[in-house]
């Protein structure tokens, strides 16, 4: 007797570790995915952390194939108000029989616990497909895959400028100081996967301006030292 598969929504960034993650999740027949769930920045309407455009996002669901639900978040939410938006949605999700919450984290346990602690308030479990894999091996599954990404953040402490906009290939892993790793897991670096065997269809884009932006440190102790991303812009067609 097959056993029923369960409901559950995935965590949806739009970058390499999110479709690598949802590729590996579409096949596991445990889960029956319902929907993409992303946050967006509800004044500028760009993937938070990513800057992606919401229009692409867009895009990217449509070749994908799956429903699309955003969070529309607010430039700077407190841990209230974010913990407030996140619990509505889910309350939401409980209410179409989804118990499941899949992410594609690999090795950040402070981020893991949190997660699990918040989605067990609701009576969710979180699902980590690729916790604990080697970076380096997921970073070769994924372009051996034929996953196309594009690199669409920087995080200045890490790596140039000059990383912005590159293609996510061998040459981009060669090319890595031996401090960052190859997933940027540790937020080095953010993606827009465009194409790959998830999409019906490559996402067409064109390469906007390289705009730096700051950010004000947010830690309450110690030195409280500014933030500074490279921003690779990208317009759809």
């Amino acid at each position: 007797m097959t056993k029923q598969r369960q409901k559950a929504l995935f965590n949806w960034s739009g970058g390499k570790d999110s479709s690598l993650c949802l590729y590996h999740a579409l096949k596991d027949e445990q889960f029956d995915i319902q929907y993409l769930l992303t946050t967006l920045n509800d004044k500028y309407k760009r993937v938070s952390m990513h800057g992606v455009s919401e229009n692409l996002l867009d895009e990217q669901a449509k070749s994908i194939g799956l429903p699309l639900r955003k969070i529309h978040l607010p430039e700077f939410p407190s841990m209230g108000e974010y913990e407030t938006i996140i619990s509505k949605e889910l309350e939401e999700a409980k209410s179409r029989d989804i118990n499941i919450s899949i992410f594609g984290d690999i090795f950040l346990e402070d981020l893991r616990e949190y997660r699990e602690k918040q989605l067990a308030r609701k009576g969710f479990k979180a699902v980590f497909p690729l916790w604990e894999r080697d970076t380096k091996e997921l970073a070769k599954e994924f372009i051996d895959l034929g996953f196309k990404t594009i690199i669409v953040s920087i995080d200045s402490r890490y790596l140039d400028r000059s990383f912005a906009g590159r293609i996510f290939d061998e040459s981009f892993l060669s090319d890595l100081p031996d401090n960052v790793d190859p997933c940027g897991e540790n937020g080095e670096f953010h993606s827009f996967t465009f194409d790959g065997p998830l999409f019906k269809y490559p996402v067409q884009f064109e390469k906007g301006d390289v705009v730096y932006k700051e950010y004000k440190s947010a830690a309450k102790d110690g030195p409280k030292e500014d933030i500074g991303f490279w921003y690779c812009d990208l317009l759809a067609k």
